[in-house]
């Protein structure tokens, strides 16, 4: 249960503010079809954050090791610091929308602009820290979902009422804890 709880507040603080978040209010404002967006963005959430929680749970495996636990706790570290740099939408990012539905063009680019993006690599960092592929997916794309569903629905007013550094130094707050938490651990075992 702590590996969808933590899961699901890590990435949906994350996600507030993160590209994808304005990339689900583009698509909200251009295609007017809300439940196809959500779809969208679920399905591409739990193909990308799959692959990620298996990568991080791959990786835990055969690295496994006091050194490897340190380097998932700086890991956590650096996203604290991350998260703290807000995120852009370029022009570049748009989706190119004429041939495909909402939500078929909100799953690719969900997919796309979610490769290396700090939720991507959280869940990695995440599926490493607590070993099951299957719990990390549910928690991740829970917070996508929590972050992502009020975006499509209200996303012009979210962002004029809620204030996104805040929200962005908690993210990273948690982050940190959950660094600092980790590399204690590696410690503990360390000395123990």
């Amino acid at each position: 249960m702590d590996a969808i709880l933590t899961s699901t507040a890590v990435v949906a603080l994350a996600e507030i503010g993160d590209k994808t978040m304005l990339l689900a209010i583009v698509l909200a404002a251009r295609f007017r079809a809300p439940v196809p967006i959500i779809l969208g963005i679920l399905v591409a959430t739990l193909a990308n954050h799959g692959i990620a929680a298996f990568f991080g749970h791959a990786i835990a495996g055969l690295l496994d090791g006091e050194w490897f636990r340190y380097a998932v706790g700086l890991g956590f570290v650096a996203m604290a610091a991350w998260t703290l740099v807000p995120d852009t939408f370029d022009d570049d990012d748009e989706p190119k929308t004429g041939r495909f539905g909402a939500f078929l063009t909100t799953t690719i680019a969900f997919f796309l602009v979610e490769i290396g993006d700090k939720t991507q690599i959280a869940t990695i960092a995440l599926g490493a820290q607590f070993g099951s592929v299957l719990l990390v997916t549910i928690g991740t794309t829970l917070g996508m979902m929590l972050a992502n569903v009020p975006a499509v629905w209200f996303g012009q007013a979210i962002i004029e009422r809620v204030s996104l550094k805040a929200v962005r130094i908690v993210a990273a707050l948690m982050f940190l804890a959950i660094g600092l938490w980790v590399i204690a651990e590696a410690a503990g075992m360390l000395l123990g």
